[in-house]
């Protein structure tokens, strides 16, 4: 969940919506930092485990290589998800309003 998610959980809800604009945009610029960082975690371990063999010196050119692949088709397979999730968002809005007409 994210930060600002949390902090609604334990703030009283009367103290939740008296938050200030420009500290809830921190809040969720925040988050969106942690969730990067999260990322950048997630994928380091997924391509770790799957290129690296046991560490040396400096890397050779086929675990380079791996390392490369790796990061890109952990870019790709998530802009698909999130391109995915955009779709599937808009079709559930668009059916929304239809349906309340």
């Amino acid at each position: 969940h994210s930060l600002f998610f949390k902090l609604r959980v334990y703030l009283k809800p009367w103290l939740f919506f008296t938050i200030h604009p420009q500290l809830q945009q921190f809040i969720e610029i925040e988050s969106q930092k942690q969730r990067f960082q999260q990322l950048v975690h997630q994928m380091t371990e997924v391509c770790w485990e799957k290129c690296m063999d046991k560490p040396g010196p400096k890397l050779d050119s086929r675990t380079e290589i791996c390392f490369v692949n790796c990061v890109e088709r952990f870019i790709d397979t998530s802009q698909f998800i999130l391109n995915r999730l955009e779709q599937t968002q808009r079709s559930r809005g668009t059916f929304s309003e239809s349906m309340s007409e």
